[in-house]
């Protein structure tokens, strides 16, 4: 079975390519804490035009969908307080926002923050945001699925290029909570 990796001519480690990614995730590959060692965390640069991965698939295969994971901000909603959370899930599926989300959060609602509050907040860019890196503050949850993918294709933090991140990895980053079923089909 190939693995992220094959698909691309060029993968380095991503400690090799900090000038490359955006502050938060340069900071957080530096300060890098967990029994996965961080050169095995791995950079590959794409084209920004196709940082969404349906784009993404076409251009490298379908067989990277189930190997790709996308991170979404959620805004949970109680008594006036906003809670941002990041949810890590197989690209494959579909955030359980008004289920799983919200119940974790504790919020009476629950939906996609807006772009300009995730962009901002995160320090991220559109379309590349990613579970490393993110606020001390937020909730990190992260689908079973994908801490028990050897690999997951995920966002730099930027538009340009891509990480290529054991699962095991994700499951250890801080403030991580791991869920069943987070992942809807």
């Amino acid at each position: 079975m190939p693995v992220p990796m094959d698909a691309f001519d060029e993968v380095r480690p991503a400690v090799e390519c900090l000038d490359l990614l955006v502050g938060p995730v340069a900071a957080a590959l530096r300060d890098w804490h967990g029994s996965v060692p961080v050169e095995e965390l791995r950079y590959v640069d794409t084209d920004p035009a196709i940082a969404d991965t349906a784009l993404l698939v076409e251009r490298y295969g379908p067989w990277l969908l189930e190997q790709s994971a996308n991170c979404v901000v959620v805004a949970g909603k109680r008594g006036g307080e906003t809670t941002l959370a990041a949810c890590v899930v197989l690209s494959h599926t579909r955030v359980d926002v008004n289920g799983v989300v919200r119940r974790q959060l504790g919020a009476r609602k629950a939906s996609f923050a807006p772009m300009n509050q995730a962009v901002g907040d995160s320090g991220m860019e559109y379309g590349g945001i990613t579970p490393i890196g993110l606020p001390a503050d937020w909730p990190l949850l992260v689908d079973t699925a994908v801490a028990d993918a050897p690999y997951a294709l995920i966002g730099s933090g930027g538009r340009r290029g891509k990480l290529i991140v054991p699962g095991k990895a994700l499951a250890e980053l801080p403030g991580a909570t791991l869920l069943e079923g987070l992942g809807a089909a």
